[in-house]
């Protein structure tokens, strides 16, 4: 299986379970940047319940993903990852991960997509499964040799809809705030990350 992603701020696990079961893996990196998807936004569990991340970005209207610029004129960084300690700080495998995660909210980075890029890259290696990732050429409007996911995984598109996908992000699997909410599906790749370690590749792989 081959498939087209687009760029995506921590991935959730409708991104990953693509990533980990795909043959070959292209990021799109020729397409206008879109606002309101995961390329700039990210989904935690927090005590309040689910929390939207977003990275704010420079001027981007009509612009090609990869010169999108991430914007520093507020402490965003610090911001998450008060958000994501406080989420997590208590999760199994939180302590075992900090310290990989955390150079991404202390280093400024100039680019959006070399930003998202470096953190999917850390996830495969974190998980033990090497992945060779290529980019996009040229903007195609169809695709006949790969699956196109560029505009499918999103926040308004409804993920029981793949059916290939949603048994496994459906997948009860622990989650720190378990006694306070029903089991929530398909989050940011760290939710499962730092609740279950290395047990993520049973839920995500076939």
């Amino acid at each position: 299986m081959n498939i087209l992603l687009s760029t995506a701020y921590w991935p959730n696990l409708h991104y990953f379970f693509y990533v980990l079961n795909a043959e070959s893996i292209f990021i799109e990196k020729h397409e206008h940047y879109q606002k309101q998807s995961f390329r700039n936004r990210t989904q935690i569990l927090s005590a309040n319940g689910i929390l939207n991340l977003s990275i704010p970005v420079v001027n981007n209207n009509k612009q090609i993903i990869t010169d999108i610029e991430i914007c520093y004129k507020e402490n965003w960084q610090k911001n998450h990852w008060r958000a994501i300690t406080s989420a997590y700080k208590n999760s199994p495998y939180f302590e075992f991960f900090e310290e990989d995660i955390y150079p991404f909210y202390i280093t400024q980075f100039k680019y959006l997509f070399e930003y998202n890029f470096l953190q999917l890259q850390l996830i495969l290696k974190l998980l033990k499964r090497p992945k060779s990732i290529y980019f996009s050429d040229s903007y195609e409007i169809t695709t006949e040799k790969k699956l196109d996911f560029r505009n499918l995984i999103h926040p308004k598109i409804n993920v029981e809809n793949d059916e290939s996908v949603a048994t496994a992000i459906n997948t009860n699997y622990y989650q720190t705030f378990s006694s306070k909410f029903n089991f929530t599906p398909n989050l940011s790749i760290l939710d499962v990350l730092f609740n279950m370690g290395l047990d993520t590749l049973k839920i995500l792989e076939n």
